[in-house]
C-alpha cells in the first residue's frame, strides 16, 4: 500500500524510488541562504562559549537542509588538527553508533557517494574532506549512504568542512548545492573564529604552563642556593615539581652502587645497585590508595625491578608506561605502585654516563606528556644530577678534611706532649745542673773547711818551741776535722749502698723508751747551748722494737741534730712516741716537733732529696742528712713525712717530722723459731 503524498512537498522519481523534496527547499535558494547566514551570525554573536558554536552551527545547517545528519569540522592551521561536531535529526538521536560501520579503508573506497559542492576541487580539498569524514564518522549512528560536502576557505586557506549526510541513497539537487555554497563564507568566518579561539586557548594554556614552569624553576633555583641538607632539598624539589606539573604522584630515587667497578661491566649488563627513596609527594586523594609506600628510606635492588633495569639497558632515555599489561611492568618494584598509577614516566639522573637515580612522575589516568613538560623534567634531572654530584663531592671533601684535621690534631697533640716532655726534661736538666752546682759548692765547703783547719794545725805543730798544751790542742783539731771528713765519706757510701739495696737490714730487739732517753741525753749540751727545752711523751709500758739498731740511732741523731740547728732560741722541742697495735699491723709512731722557720710546700717536695737544702737557710751543711734519714727509714720498711703548720700571729711555724716503723718483722720471728 502506497503512502499518501504530502502537501507542500515536491516528489521526483529517480527510476528506483520516489524521493521527497522538503517544501523549504522549494523556496528561493537566496532566501534560505540569507536566513541561514543570519542565524549563523547570530550564533557567533550570542554564544557565550566557543565550544557551543560548532554544535549550534551543525544544528542550524541540519534543520535548514532537512537532512539526516550534519557534520561540521574546523581545521586548525598550521597544525592541521581537526575539531568536529555533528547533529542528527530526532529519529536518529537515541541510536547508538552502528556496529556495521565501514572500515576506514572501505570508507575511502566508497567515497564516490560523496558529492562536493566546490566547483573546482583541489587535492587539498579532497584530502581535508576525507580526513574530516574519517574523524567524524565513528560518532554517526548509521552508515552514510549519501554525502554532500564543501570545503570552507578563509584567507585562501581551507579551514573547515561542512558535510550533509543521508542514511539512504539520495541525489543531491543543484539548489542544495547552491545553498551550501552560499553559506560557505559565513561558516568560514565562524570556523576561523573558532580556530582563532582555540589557538588563543592553546596559547593561554602554553602561557599558563610557561608561568608554572618559570615559577618552578625559580623555586628550584632558590632551593639550590639554600643551605638545606641534600635530602631536605630533594624532598622539596620533588614536591614542587610534581605539584607544578599536576602529577598525581612524584618520587625521587637515588642509587647506591655495591660494585665500585660498575663502569667496566659489559654493555646491557645490570650492575649491583640498591635504589633508595629519598623524596615523595602524592595528592591527598591518592594517599589512601598507596598506604605507607611514600615512607622515605625504602630500598630495593634494581635487579628485582624490570622497569628500573631499562635505565641501564636503554640509557639516556625516559621510560614511559601506558598500561599495566606492559611486559616491562610485570616485575616492577612495589614502591612504584604501577597498578594504581599505570601511566608512569621515569626520567634518569645521569652524570658522565653514570646513572645516579631517577625521577618518577605518575598518573592514575591517561596523560600525554607534552614536549615542553619532558624538556622541563630533563632540565630538572640535569640540575638534580649536578646537585647530587656536588653533595657527594662535598661530603667526600668534608670527610677528607675531617680525617686530615683529626690527623693534624693528633700530630699537634703528640708534638705538644713531646714539647712538654722536652720542657720537663730541660727543667730537670736545669734543676740537676743547679743541684750539681749546689752540691759542688756544698761539698767544696765541707771539704775545704776541715782541710784548711787540718793544714793550719799541721803548720802550727811545725813551729819551733811550741808548748805541749798547744800541741795537744792542734792534734785534737786534726782528729776532729779528720773525723768529719771520714763521716762525710761514710755517709755518701751509705747512701749509695741503700739506694742500690746491696744489704738487707740486720734486725734485733731494743727497748724503745730507754733508747729514746739515751739519745736525748747525748744531745743535752747542744739543747742547752741553743736554750731549748725538751718535752718527751713515752708509752707508760716498756715498748720493744725490732729494728736495725745502728740505722735507728742514725735516724734519730739526724732528726735531733736538725732540731738543734733550725729551732728558734728559747723554744720547746717535743718528742712523742705512740704505739699502734691493731692486730694486723703493729707499728710505732715517733714524732719530733720544733719551732722555727716554716717549710714551704715547694721545699717539702724535695727536702728529703740529696744535696738539697731549704732556701734562705745559711746554716752550713751538705744536704745529706735528711736524704740519709729517708733512705734508712725505707731500709727499715718505714715511712717518714714532714709537716709545717704556721703559728697564729707569728712568722714561725711548728715543724713536725713523723717517723712510722713496724714494731716487729715476721721473717725475724720465723728465723728465731727455726
Amino acid at each position: 500500500m502506497k503512502k499518501p503524498l504530502l502537501s507542500g512537498h515536491k516528489y521526483i522519481n529517480d527510476g528506483e524510488k520516489l524521493h521527497t523534496i522538503p517544501s523549504n527547499l522549494m523556496q528561493q535558494p537566496e532566501e534560505i541562504a540569507h536566513v541561514l547566514q543570519e542565524k549563523i551570525n547570530t550564533i557567533i554573536t550570542n554564544s557565550l562559549f566557543v565550544d557551543s558554536i560548532l554544535p549550534d552551527i551543525a544544528h542550524a545547517i541540519g534543520t535548514a537542509f532537512s537532512i539526516d545528519c550534519c557534520l561540521v569540522t574546523v581545521v586548525c592551521d598550521p597544525s592541521g588538527e581537526t575539531t568536529t561536531a555533528h547533529w542528527c535529526s530526532e529519529q536518529f538521536l537515541n541510536l547508538l553508533p552502528s556496529q556495521e560501520r565501514l572500515a576506514y579503508k572501505e570508507l575511502l573506497f566508497e567515497l564516490p557517494v560523496v558529492q562536493c559542492a566546490n566547483k573546482k576541487l583541489t587535492i587539498e580539498d579532497i584530502s581535508i574532506i576525507q580526513k574530516t569524514l574519517a574523524n567524524g564518522w565513528q560518532d554517526i549512528p548509521l552508515q552514510m549512504k549519501s554525502v554532500l560536502a564543501i570545503s570552507t576557505r578563509f584567507g585562501d586557506q581551507s579551514n573547515g568542512v561542512i558535510s550533509l549526510i543521508k542514511f539512504r541513497p539520495y541525489q543531491w539537487q543543484e539548489s542544495e548545492i547552491r545553498q551550501l555554497q552560499s553559506i560557505n563564507s559565513c561558516c568560514a568566518i565562524a570556523f576561523a573564529q573558532i580556530a582563532q579561539s582555540q589557538v588563543l586557548a592553546t596559547q593561554k594554556q602554553h602561557i599558563q604552563k610557561a608561568n608554572q614552569h618559570q615559577n618552578l624553576i625559580q623555586q628550584l633555583t632558590i632551593l639550590n642556593r639554600s643551605k638545606l641538607e641534600l635530602n631536605q632539598m630533594l624532598q622539596l624539589v620533588i614536591s614542587s615539581t610534581a605539584e607544578a606539573l599536576e602529577a598525581d604522584r612524584g618520587l625521587l630515587i637515588l642509587f647506591k652502587y655495591a660494585d665500585p667497578l660498575f663502569r667496566k661491566l659489559p654493555q646491557q649488563q645490570i650492575p649491583k645497585v640498591k635504589a633508595t627513596l629519598v623524596g615523595a609527594w602524592t595528592q591527598k586523594i591518592h594517599t589512601p590508595t598507596i598506604g605507607e609506600l611514600d615512607n622515605l628510606d625504602q630500598s630495593f635492588w634494581v635487579s628485582d625491578c624490570s622497569l628500573c633495569q631499562l635505565l641501564f639497558t636503554d640509557p639516556g632515555k625516559p621510560i614511559m608506561t601506558n598500561n599495566c599489561e606492559d611486559e616491562n611492568t610485570s616485575n616492577s618494584a612495589s614502591l612504584l605502585a604501577i597498578k594504581e598509577f599505570p601511566h608512569t614516566i621515569l626520567m634518569p639522573l645521569e652524570s658522565q654516563g653514570k646513572v645516579l637515580g631517577f625521577v618518577v612522575l605518575q598518573q592514575a589516568t591517561t596523560r600525554s606528556w607534552e614536549t615542553i613538560d619532558l624538556n622541563l623534567i630533563e632540565m630538572l634531572c640535569a640540575q638534580l644530577s649536578d646537585a647530587v654530584i656536588q653533595s657527594q663531592t662535598l661530603r667526600q671533601v668534608q670527610t677528607l678534611v675531617d680525617e686530615r684535621t683529626e690527623q693534624l690534631k693528633r700530630s699537634l697533640e703528640v708534638q705538644a706532649k713531646l714539647y712538654e716532655r722536652t720542657r720537663q726534661y730541660v727543667e730537670q736538666l736545669q734543676q740537676l745542673n743547679e743541684l750539681k752546682d749546689e752540691f759542688v759548692s756544698n761539698i767544696s765547703d765541707r771539704l775545704r773547711y776541715p782541710l784548711t783547719n787540718m793544714l793550719m794545725s799541721i803548720r802550727n805543730l811545725r813551729l819551733p818551741g811550741i808548748s805541749p798544751e798547744r800541741q795537744d790542742r792542734y792534734l785534737n783539731i786534726l782528729e776532729s776535722e779528720c773525723t768529719k771528713e771520714i763521716n762525710l765519706i761514710n755517709d755518701l757510701l751509705t747512701l749509695q749502698k741503700l739506694e742500690s739495696h746491696q744489704e738487707s737490714p740486720q734486725f734485733e730487739s731494743l727497748d724503745l723508751n730507754a733508747k729514746i732517753q739515751t739519745l736525748l741525753t747525748s744531745f743535752d749540751q747542744q739543747l742547752t747551748d741553743k736554750e731549748l727545752s725538751i718535752a718527751v711523751e713515752l708509752p707508760s709500758q716498756p715498748l720493744k722494737l725490732q729494728t736495725e739498731v745502728e740505722s735507728f740511732d742514725r735516724i734519730m741523731q739526724e732528726l735531733l741534730t736538725n732540731v738543734c740547728k733550725y729551732s728558734e732560741h728559747d723554744t720547746t722541742v717535743r718528742v712523742q712516741v705512740t704505739p699502734q697495735v691493731t692486730g694486723k699491723l703493729d707499728q710505732v709512731i715517733i714524732k719530733v716537733t720544733n719551732t722555727g722557720q716554716g717549710i714551704s710546700e715547694e721545699e717539702a717536695a724535695y727536702i728529703f732529696d740529696k744535696f738539697r737544702r731549704g732556701k734562705g737557710r745559711w746554716i752550713p751543711g751538705t744536704g745529706l742528712g735528711l736524704a740519709l734519714v729517708k733512705s734508712l727509714v725505707q731500709h727499715l720498711n718505714g715511712v717518714i713525712t714532714v709537716e709545717s703548720i704556721p703559728i697564729l700571729n707569728s712568722q714561725l711555724s711548728e715543724i713536725s717530722f713523723t717517723l712510722t716503723l713496724p714494731l716487729s718483722f715476721p721473717q725475724l720471728t720465723d728465723m728465731g723459731g727455726a
